[in-house]
């Protein structure tokens, strides 16, 4: 059996990382349209830095920014390894507060 050269191994790597990126984004864009519909169904005021995180997965600015998604996706796995589990009733309210972290890593990343 041939054994996989490093380069081998790091392409890989690289579109296994490429292929987590891709699909995280997908995923935020529908949950961006979503919170942005709940918003206007309740007829309330979107907050500024929510509507600047949900633009920005809906704009697909993602992709004009390097590195952006990256830091979005840490923040990501930050937010669903240290936030309790939410009942259905209530998640919504975690769904804007994601969108209230993703606004100030956007702000802090400088995009």
């Amino acid at each position: 059996m041939k054994r996989r050269t490093p380069e081998d191994r790091y392409r890989d790597n690289l579109r296994k990382q490429e292929r987590i990126l891709k699909e995280f984004a997908e995923y935020e864009f529908e949950w961006a349209g979503d919170l942005l519909l709940w918003y206007d169904v309740k007829k309330l005021d979107i907050p500024d830095d929510v509507y600047r995180a949900c633009a920005f997965f809906r704009n697909r600015e993602h992709k004009k920014k390097p590195g952006s998604l990256t830091m979005l996706y840490e923040m990501y796995v930050r937010c669903n390894n240290e936030l309790p589990e939410v009942p259905k009733e209530r998640a919504f309210d975690l769904l804007r507060f994601k969108y209230m972290m993703y606004a100030q890593v956007i702000e802090k990343g400088g995009y």
